[in-house]
């Protein structure tokens, strides 16, 4: 890549210091870009702070200096021009709020990635609190980074992947945001628009599925690969199922949602003649094992903020989502949470109300939501 010069380069702050956010931000200053890292608790910051680097490993080698890391949400927006919100989907209301007094005129804030509807509720708080800055709001719509913290303030990154749509809530915007990440990222490319982005969601398919039917091993005390080893051939009919219900509620948008085994050829190249094959000719699964509890993000966070909210569509337009639902409840079961009650739906988003048309208007930026 041509070097920029410092005038010509954005700056980033990326929000969150999980395996994610140390990823972005240790990958942004490895390139040589000015990263503020934030993270609301000081535990995740202090390996960064006592040796002023991210180191990756992987994919991605080197250590990226990171000047400014810190729990002061004003202190990591100052004079940046792109956010990267790399948190859980469930947090990415509270991250609305923190953000809402600092955002300023011409910033640009990136869901990595949305989940389903997350650049929608973003934006909806933003107007709940009165935000008068002109702000971008747009979402990938899938993260770019197949990765695992290793230790304090070290990334492992098992994969970059290919090609990751974004889509801004106002979709005439979408151009902006791409050229503004050209300087670091070629991987993103323009998506269609928020709807769009949203039902490509795959961890909604993967995610969830892959932890319930898993159980039983998770809760074992043996580690096993969760991609490569959790999906059999069984576990992918079902996956298949909860694809093909997610591809539906999508169509009644009039939005044509890749199914996951396009995804898994355009993120990684990797294809085959079922789900099964397409997830088992895929190098970049290799390696990532299951989490140790069922208390983690992949139900915490795929369940409400991507199941649920397909589901709740699919129920406002009458189509059927047997699979979805029972991995709902199974999910709620399981972590002794009402997942249909915490989880983004219709009612949540401000959409309930909304006709076909309106909604359709509303995927493109030309409506408003009914809150």
């Amino acid at each position: 890549m041509e070097q920029l010069s410092s005038k010509e380069k954005p700056k980033f702050a990326v929000l969150g210091a999980g395996h994610g956010g140390l990823a972005m931000a240790g990958h942004l200053a490895l390139m040589g870009f000015k990263v503020n890292l934030y993270n609301r608790s000081e535990e995740r910051l202090w390996g960064i702070k006592a040796t002023g680097v991210i180191k990756l490993d992987g994919e991605i080698e080197g250590d990226g200096i990171i000047k400014t890391a810190t729990t002061d949400i004003e202190q990591a927006l100052n004079g940046v021009d792109i956010i990267m919100v790399v948190v859980p989907a469930n947090a990415h209301r509270f991250m609305a709020e923190k953000c809402a007094p600092y955002l300023r005129d011409g910033q640009i804030v990136i869901l990595h990635p949305g989940r389903t509807f997350g650049a929608l509720e973003f934006k909806q708080i933003l107007n709940k609190k009165k935000v008068k800055a002109n702000v971008i709001v747009a979402e990938a719509q899938t993260f770019i980074y197949a990765s695992r913290v290793v230790g304090p303030g070290h990334v492992h990154i098992f994969r970059v992947k290919n090609s990751i749509p974004i889509a801004s809530v106002r979709a005439h915007k979408i151009p902006i945001v791409i050229e503004k990440l050209k300087p670091a990222y070629n991987e993103f490319v323009p998506g269609d628009n928020i709807f769009k982005t949203s039902f490509d969601n795959i961890g909604a398919v993967f995610h969830p599925a892959i932890s319930i039917l898993n159980a039983g091993w998770i809760e074992d005390i043996n580690e096993f690969q969760f991609y490569v080893e959790g999906i059999t051939r069984s576990v992918a009919r079902v996956l298949e199922e909860v694809d093909k219900e997610r591809v539906a509620v999508a169509a009644a948008l009039g939005i044509r949602a890749m199914t996951a085994r396009e995804w898994l050829y355009l993120a990684y190249g990797a294809a085959g003649k079922d789900l099964y094959e397409a997830v088992h000719s895929n190098p970049g699964y290799r390696g990532i094992m299951a989490p140790p509890t069922l208390d983690m993000r992949y139900l915490n966070e795929d369940v409400p903020e991507s199941l649920v909210p397909i589901s709740s569509l699919g129920k406002k337009f009458n189509i059927e989502t047997p699979a979805i639902n029972s991995l709902i409840y199974l999910a709620s079961s399981l972590n002794g949470i009402n997942y249909f009650e915490t989880g983004r739906t219709v009612e949540k988003l401000g959409i309930a109300d909304m006709s076909l048309k309106e909604l359709r208007l509303l995927s493109i930026g030309q409506a408003d939501i009914k809150n």
